[in-house]
């Protein structure tokens, strides 16, 4: 029963990490480039910076690695360019890990 409850318990806190870091990196990623046209250039830039520590968090390099370039875009106010990284920097960060759905064992 404990060895039950120590499994559970590491899969529950590994889903909480992955809230933390993964789905809220992704979410603050749509909320930014949805409302880019209201947003402040420096807001926009704390916010990916911010986006960027969570990738990093969670040790996904190469999506942390294009935000970060995505603001830095920002900065030399190339948009096309900042749009394009920050849309890849997505894409990554959707294609990063997923903790693995528990799959019921049928035992007979």
């Amino acid at each position: 029963m404990e060895i039950s409850r120590k499994n559970l318990r590491s899969e529950v806190l590994e889903r909480i990490k992955y809230v933390k870091t993964c789905v809220m990196a992704r979410e603050l990623c749509l909320l930014v480039r949805t409302n880019r046209a209201i947003l402040e250039p420096q807001d926009v830039e704390e916010v990916c910076l911010y986006i960027s520590n969570l990738c990093k968090e969670e040790g996904c390099r190469e999506p942390s690695e294009l935000c970060t370039k995505a603001t830095k875009a920002l900065d030399s106010k190339d948009e096309e360019k900042y749009l394009e990284l920050c849309a890849q920097s997505c894409v990554k960060c959707g294609e990063a890990k997923r903790p693995q759905a528990k799959k019921d064992a049928y035992v007979a």
